[in-house]
């Protein structure tokens, strides 16, 4: 079976989405089929990567995105997939491809999207001065018409199903993402790193992602600054770049913050979230957050916004929760950073609810939905010079 999937804010420096990708072609191939995978670049590029053919097609950068660009011409990319001829299609970006799912529907091959945002949660944080009625009509109004573009429309948390569950599409299928757990574990924690992090102080936080506005990274700062006022000795390391990073590098002044900017390395991320007391995921409208589950399933706990998705998977209703939420201040996530250093040695369970997600859970669901999940004989095909 080929597998095409289109996505846009795919870069160097993504994060998720790049992630999800690279995973289900691994999964995909795995099991026999053929995965190409159609993201944003400079120019026409086709190159065969470990997760599948990868095709770059010319795009252009989002004003004051921090670099995520989109492909330029919905023309080219359709004449480029009936060129593929593919026997499934998904999509990850609820805004930009549309065109793709209706194409897919008149060519009667099989489609999902995946919805990775909360759409009424950005017109709350972008646009809050929209009523709250008429930002619910046109919620509904835009998830109705996703989801009567495409076949499926996957959800990967609860909190991101919630729109679709309101206007009862019965096309959302759930599929939770998964994590790297060989590669993000307990084993990491280098101590010779951790000593270099913490520079002689006490407790060790790690804040990882990007430094876009509806990530809210200056939370973490705020926190650091408040957890200083109450005399607790902790230190903050933030990793990964955006257009925020000069604004939240001047906000770090005078406090007992590193900012390391983006890191390229899996291997020296997995090693700051394994050195690390707490990592801490404000991001409030999060509808899954690979970066709270890599922190899991390196031994961390993590601290995340009680508005967003992290909650569900820290299992936080549980006895034993791998972590904690906080309302969305400095204050009240200090709050509940003091806590848990109370509390003392989460790591076996913060690895243990990691264990709950791995991506091989999500490419069975996934072969599931595409009616694949056997392996499959295929022949492959070639493809011509585009």
């Amino acid at each position: 079976m080929r597998i095409v999937h289109v996505a846009n804010f795919y870069g160097p420096s993504s994060g998720g989405i790049k992630t999800t990708l690279h995973e289900l072609g691994r999964g995909y191939l795995k099991y026999g089929h053929e995965f190409i995978y159609i993201v944003p670049g400079p120019q026409y590029i086709k190159e065969q990567t470990p997760f599948g053919l990868k095709i770059s097609l010319p795009s252009f950068t989002l004003p004051g995105s921090g670099g995520y660009q989109v492909i330029r011409s919905n023309k080219q990319l359709l004449n480029l997939l009936e060129f593929l001829n593919p026997d499934r299609i998904e999509v990850s970006d609820r805004f930009t491809l549309l065109k793709v799912g209706r194409w897919a529907k008149k060519q009667k091959i099989a489609s999902l999207v995946f919805s990775h945002e909360t759409l009424n949660g950005l017109i709350q944080k972008f646009a809050p001065m929209i009523p709250s009625s008429i930002r619910t009509r046109f919620v509904n109004w835009h998830n109705a018409k996703l989801a009567a573009t495409f076949d499926v429309v996957i959800a990967t948390t609860d909190f991101a199903a919630a729109e679709f569950v309101r206007i009862k599409a019965k096309n959302l299928r759930k599929v939770a993402l998964g994590v790297d757990l060989v590669g993000f574990n307990p084993g990491n924690r280098n101590f010779k790193l951790r000593r270099e992090l913490l520079k002689d102080s006490h407790f060790l936080l790690v804040h990882c992602g990007r430094m876009s506005p509806e990530k809210e990274p200056q939370r973490s700062v705020q926190a650091i600054a408040e957890l200083v006022n109450r005399g607790i000795d902790a230190r903050l390391v933030i990793i990964g770049g955006g257009p925020l990073w000069k604004k939240l590098r001047k906000q770090s002044e005078n406090l007992p913050i590193e900012m390391v900017g983006y890191v390229a390395s899996r291997e020296k991320v997995a090693s700051y979230l394994a050195a690390a007391d707490i990592t801490l995921a404000p991001g409030p409208l999060e509808t899954f957050c690979l970066s709270a589950l890599e922190s899991l399933a390196s031994g961390t706990p993590v601290v995340a916004s009680r508005s967003s998705a992290v909650g569900e998977i820290l299992n936080i209703n549980s006895i034993k929760p791998a972590g904690a939420v906080a309302a969305d201040t400095g204050v009240a996530f200090a709050d509940e950073i003091v806590k848990l250093l109370k509390k003392g040695n989460l790591r076996k369970v913060a690895r243990y609810q990691a264990e709950q997600f791995s991506w091989a859970n999500t490419i069975d669901a996934m072969l599931e939905i595409h009616q694949a999940k056997q392996p499959m004989i295929t022949t492959k095909r070639r493809l011509k010079a585009a």
